[in-house]
């Protein structure tokens, strides 16, 4: 038996396969294999993607002959040409006649790398990344040239990355299919330098009156730097901007050794003269205002359009001109008119559209003071008054607050017509207080007031700011009966063939307050301006205005309406500080005056209708055609029982549940007698018992009726004539 007591044997349980590597090898291993593999894929996808775009990109030619923006042709209502909007591209420039100062300019502050790079810059989209984890901030990283002339050519200016990686794609294709300097003189004759210029030739004429091929050193400085924001650089809006911007240029291009550090120091910008621009001044206003509506109301188009507006030219030159001559130094003046369908007639946003292209018709916000009022008084009229209802013009304090008249006097007991033609704070702000402050802001708001109102009691003295145009549609409601008016300014869009886009469709407003309350309100803005604080509003034909002061005189507003147009008119301050002297009574009502004796001069005589046909729940018992003395009228109080003015009770009334053969016979009640049909509060208050004046009505507290419900009749029979603001008594 062989003896195998020689033999090793393994011991039990061990194993005789290679010890496995560490973990971190092993992950090390599979990062570098399934990254190389991705980063392959990847490389394989990008060559696939570039090569069959290479294919499909236009040839050169191709490329310098396609535009880019949509040419707008802009028409008065009579059809006349306002101002031809979209791109303007200057001649073309090939690479070698564009100066070598602008081309290095180009490059130095865009793209230092544009020479070596393939179209995409790795060492910009590195330094990118890390600032991003370093910061914890977005990358920003800096497009090249390249994916500049991509975006400019073939796609848009939407941020995300789809179109980021479409751009890239793009500038690699375009690296492949053309050179450098090709890719240059591209994009120096095609890039956006603003003011609707295209290429650096058209920059340079319109910027500096000369072709790009005279330009200096410093203008090509100025013109590279408006690449990054042509709208906060450019020269024509402000200069000061554009040379900052300039030497900013310099010292980059001194960086990258294009010009000595001596050289970018002593350059003077002093010596850059800047063409300015001329017309098309406050047209500008409008155009920026309408035009933007063409996005809802057309759908998507790329060709040339011609846009029919509004816009009358007479009343423009004439709504410019009226602004210019009344605005205060250092003040900035707007003006809207409106025709009574809602078409924009004249619309003015500053004093000069070169200088200042910020839109103070449509998108100041502004307080507007007394001309709120007309949101007060239509609420008070709504909820009962009448022009000749007696009010007292007293001291009163609400909430805490006691406002005060201008020059500080109180008139005493007036009328409502009165108290609104000489804006007496006093008395709105009882009125407001009586009908409900959130009233009032209710009336603003179906009077089409966008922006936020306050129902604070000091709110009736317009401490809500407000736009212009919101401002004129609410009179220009007023101007057409209580009916809604909605401002337009786009009367049809065509083809410059001729065909149809749209056409604005005329649509009948919604009734905002009853005819009798518009007539009320009409009433007592006409003789606002025939005897009050707008007289300088007076054109020889009816008006009817309210002016709007403000607190330090920081803005002055009037606004009104005769012959069917309604102007609106604010100057002020946009830094909202004291403008000396300035009133809405006096200059804004000067500047409305000066343009409406334009605006209506070829419209007939418009006679208001302010007759008040009130609801039969209003009428006076004088309007009744009752017979009989006054001391025999009888009425039913607030819980339904009938009540004569001297107290007696329902066995003394005319009429009742059963009547015999010799007049009604009162009921039963017992051997306590009929029951009180009302106390003696409310009969002072429905009799004018124990008042100085019976017609006067209550200023303060929340009145006989809840807000926003009609007052019961009052029994004073007290006779009227048809109201006219000729007859409004003086104030002293």
């Amino acid at each position: 038996m062989a003896n195998n007591s020689g033999r090793s044997r393994a011991p039990r349980g061990s194993s005789s396969k290679t010890p496995s590597k560490p973990l971190w090898r092993r992950v090390v291993r599979g990062v570098i294999v399934w990254g190389g593999s991705l980063a392959l894929l990847g490389a394989i996808f990008l060559a696939t993607a570039v090569f069959f775009t290479m294919r499909e990109l236009p040839d050169y030619g191709a490329l310098k002959s396609s535009q880019n923006g949509q040419m707008i042709v802009v028409r008065a209502r009579d059809g006349r040409e306002l101002v031809s909007l979209g791109p303007s591209y200057g001649k073309w420039l090939p690479y070698d006649e564009i100066p070598v100062i602008m081309r290095d300019a180009i490059v130095s502050v865009e793209d230092r790398r544009f020479r070596s790079h393939p179209g995409i810059d790795p060492v910009g989209l590195a330094r990118a990344v890390y600032v991003s984890f370093s910061t914890d901030s977005r990358a920003k990283a800096t497009s090249t040239l390249t994916q500049q002339l991509a975006r400019n050519i073939f796609l848009t200016n939407t941020r995300s990355w789809t179109r980021k990686a479409r751009e890239m794609v793009l500038a690699l294709a375009l690296e492949r299919k053309f050179t450098k300097d090709q890719i240059l003189e591209l994009y120096l004759n095609k890039v956006y330098f603003g003011g609707g210029a295209y290429g650096i030739d058209a920059a340079s004429r319109k910027f500096f009156g000369h072709p790009a091929t005279e330009l200096s050193t410093a203008e090509s400085a100025i013109i590279a730097g408006l690449v990054k924001a042509p709208s906060n650089y450019s020269p024509t809006a402000d200069i000061d901007a554009a040379k900052g911007r300039g030497r900013v240029v310099l010292k980059l291009m001194a960086r990258e050794g294009v010009i000595s550090s001596g050289e970018a120091e002593s350059i003077d910008f002093s010596d850059v003269a800047i063409v300015r621009e001329k017309g098309q001044n406050s047209v500008r206003y409008f155009t920026d205002w309408a035009l933007p509506q063409l996005d809802l109301l057309l759908p998507e188009n790329n060709e040339p359009i011609e846009v029919w507006t509004t816009l009358d030219p007479a009343m423009q030159d004439a709504a410019t001109k009226a602004v210019a001559r009344n605005v205060p130094g250092g003040a900035q003046g707007a003006l809207v008119s409106l025709d009574r369908d809602g078409a924009v007639l004249a619309m003015v946003g500053g004093t000069d559209y070169v200088n200042s292209n910020y839109n103070r018709a449509t998108s100041a916000l502004r307080q507007p003071g007394s001309a709120w009022k007309l949101f007060v008084y239509l609420a008070a009229l709504e909820a009962g008054y009448t022009p000749e209802d007696r009010v007292v013009d007293e001291p009163v304090t609400i909430q805490g607050w006691s406002p005060q008249n201008d020059g500080r006097n109180f008139a005493g007991a007036i009328d409502v017509r009165t108290a609104f033609a000489y804006s007496k704070n006093t008395v709105a702000a009882q009125l407001g207080n009586e009908v409900g402050f959130g009233t009032v802001a209710s009336m603003a708001r179906r009077f089409g007031i966008t922006t936020a109102i306050n129902t604070k009691p000091a709110m009736v003295l317009g401490t809500s700011e407000v736009r212009v145009i919101d401002m004129t549609r609410a009179f220009a409601a007023v101007s057409a009966g209580g009916t809604s008016v909605e401002p337009y300014g786009i009367v049809k869009v065509t083809t410059t063939a001729g065909e149809l886009l749209y056409e604005h469709k005329s649509v009948r407003g919604q009734v905002l307050v009853p005819h009798y309350v518009a007539a009320g309100i009409t009433d007592l803005l006409q003789t606002a301006v025939a005897t009050g604080t707008g007289r300088a509003a007076q054109i020889g034909r009816p008006v009817a205005g309210k002016t709007g002061t403000t607190s330090s005189n920081k803005d002055g507003w009037f606004l009104g309406f005769s012959s069917g147009v309604t102007t609106g008119v604010w100057m002020g301050r946009d830094d909202a500080k004291r403008v000396g002297g300035l009133s809405g009574g006096h200059a804004p009502a000067r500047a409305f005056a000066d343009f409406m004796k334009v605006a209506v001069a070829k419209r007939p005589v418009e006679q208001f209708d302010t007759q008040l046909k009130l609801p039969e729940w209003q009428l006076e018992p004088d309007d009744e055609a009752m017979q009989g003395s006054p001391e025999d009228y009888y009425y039913t109080d607030e819980n339904g029982n009938l009540v004569r003015p001297d107290g007696g009770g329902p066995d003394q009334a005319p009429f009742g549940d059963e009547f015999g053969p010799d007049g009604p016979v009162p009921p039963d009640y017992g051997p306590q007698g009929p029951p009180p049909a009302a106390g003696s509060e409310l009969l002072d208050r429905a009799t004018g018992r124990g008042s100085e004046d019976a017609g006067l009505r209550p200023g303060q507290g929340a009145g006989p009726y809840p807000p926003g419900r009609p007052p019961q009749p009052r029994i004073v029979p007290v006779p009227r004539p048809t109201p006219t603001p000729t007859r409004i008594p003086v104030i002293p």
